[in-house]
């Protein structure tokens, strides 16, 4: 007799995690703060000149409305990181969001220039404390693998749309109705996020000591704020002069001086041994050298379409959108890339993409057409961007232990920013170099494409740097 062949059982494949609704609502709120802080980066430089002429600002004093917002938001954001660790996440994105939103109305609402100015270092503070924690709640909503990758991937596009939009909403804001709702518009919006937050984020935190350490806190925010302005000088005088030059050198002795202390604390604001993960560091250097080049690309094609083309404000903001959108689209792109091909080679792949967007936009003219000349190169630059943004932040956050996420959350956000800010100072002193201090559309167009191919030149070190240094694919944790 012959016994019919046993069935082969299949195999049984573990169901794909997807995010629960209630996760998307969370991971919804979370990116709805994100936005709002980055777009406060860019969104007032198109309301700065009624500013002015409203509250009589000196031009020093009209500086420091750009200023006094990134210096907070850079130099408080470590502490902003540990803090949402150590006292709960949800709670400090409440604390952060509900600050800002604050400082918001004040500034708003202000009748003269320091009340102004006070308003933006205090929305840049509580930008610092939001920041770490938006990214601590989506990693701690959604499970490890390709789910957490793609709300990874959809916090990257939102924060770069909010970056990208700030040219458009603020042109949009100013013209039709007027500079106070650059910044009164984050109300009705933080409001809401406020509300959802409430009610639908659950509280997380490591544990353990509740102790912030005060000591290191100081020395890495006034060392970073100390370069920050420092940096922020040498538009104006020059990277010889002693304002550039003091600052500077206080700055770096002072963040000399933290790393001093955190090897000895107890309790560090920022344990070294993080930096032991080569995952960790690497990220973070290529997310400083990526974001010097990405965050002047904004500045240099605004600036572009308005001092040489003759755009408006508004119309400035509208030629940017097909970046803004492919910015996003490079974001979402990222993470079915990265299962194909590893984190490591999308992040190269970004930046080789990003620096033909660059070269090509070196070769602009005093009369360049928009589509050769903003929309064309736009698009590959922010695609590019997009695709490195997504898979370095995330294996910076997969590389760092649980009770170190909301730190590396603020590092990798403080590395984009301090990026961004050296990048700037340091591509404007290259363009005012080549066009003399002459204000005509041929010498104001060579010192920008100056300024684009330097920023060529350091996207492709940052190719090279990533390919070398960030892990190879088969120990990629993203």
């Amino acid at each position: 007799m012959v016994h019919p062949a046993p069935k082969t059982q299949e195999p049984v494949l573990p169901a794909p995690v997807t995010p629960s609704p209630r996760a998307w609502v969370v991971i919804a709120a979370a990116c709805a703060g994100q936005f709002l802080v980055v777009l406060d980066v860019s969104v007032v430089n198109v309301a700065l000149p009624s500013m002015r002429a409203d509250l009589t600002l000196s031009p020093t004093g009209l500086q420091w409305v750009l200023n006094a917002y990134s210096i907070a938001f850079a130099g408080f954001m470590l502490l902003g990181g540990r803090a949402a660790d150590m006292f709960g996440r949800k709670l400090m994105f409440l604390l952060g969001l509900g600050l800002f939103t604050a400082a918001s109305v004040a500034g708003g609402l202000a009748q003269e220039g320091w009340q102004l100015l006070v308003a933006r270092g205090v929305q840049g503070l509580g930008a610092a404390v939001l920041a770490p924690a938006t990214l601590t709640i989506i990693t701690a909503a959604v499970p490890s693998g390709p789910a957490r990758t793609r709300a990874i991937a959809t916090w990257t596009a939102v924060g770069a749309a909010g970056g990208a939009a700030g040219g458009l909403v603020g042109g949009v804001l100013t013209d039709l109705l007027s500079w106070r709702w650059v910044l009164l518009i984050n109300v009705p919006v933080g409001v809401l996020v406020l509300a959802a937050a409430a009610l639908w984020l659950t509280e997380s935190r490591t544990g353990g000591s509740r102790r912030l350490d005060l000591p290191g806190a100081v020395l890495a925010t006034g060392g970073l704020a100390a370069v920050a302005y420092g940096i922020v000088q040498t538009e104006e005088a020059g990277w010889g002069e002693a304002v550039t030059l003091l600052p500077l050198l206080g700055g770096l002795g002072l963040l000399g001086a933290f790393v001093a202390v955190e090897a000895r604390a107890k309790a560090p604001l920022m344990p070294l041994k993080v930096f032991r993960s080569r995952a960790v560091s690497a990220a973070n250097v290529a997310m400083l050298v990526t974001g010097s080049a990405s965050f002047a690309m904004w500045f240099f094609m605004t600036v572009y379409a308005q001092n040489v083309l003759g755009y408006t404000p508004l119309e400035a903001g509208l030629a940017l959108i097909p970046s803004s959108v492919s910015v996003i689209v490079g974001s979402k792109l990222a993470p079915p890339l990265m299962a194909m091909g590893g984190a490591r080679a999308v992040a190269v792949l970004g930046a080789l993409i990003a620096a033909t967007g660059f070269g090509w936009q070196s070769t602009m003219g005093a009369h360049g057409e928009y589509l050769t000349a903003i929309a064309g190169p736009g698009v590959l630059m922010m695609a590019g961007i997009g695709l490195v943004a997504t898979p370095l932040a995330s294996l910076a956050t997969s590389g760092a232990a649980p009770d170190d996420a909301g730190l590396v959350s603020g590092l990798i956000n403080t590395s984009r920013t301090m990026g961004g800010a050296l990048g700037l100072a340091i591509l404007s002193t290259v363009a005012a170099s080549r066009s003399g201090g002459a204000t005509d559309p041929e010498s104001l167009t060579a010192g920008y494409a100056l300024a684009f191919r330097t920023g060529t030149g350091v996207l492709l070190a940052a190719a090279v740097l990533m390919l070398l240094w960030l892990p190879r694919p088969t120990a990629d944790r993203a």
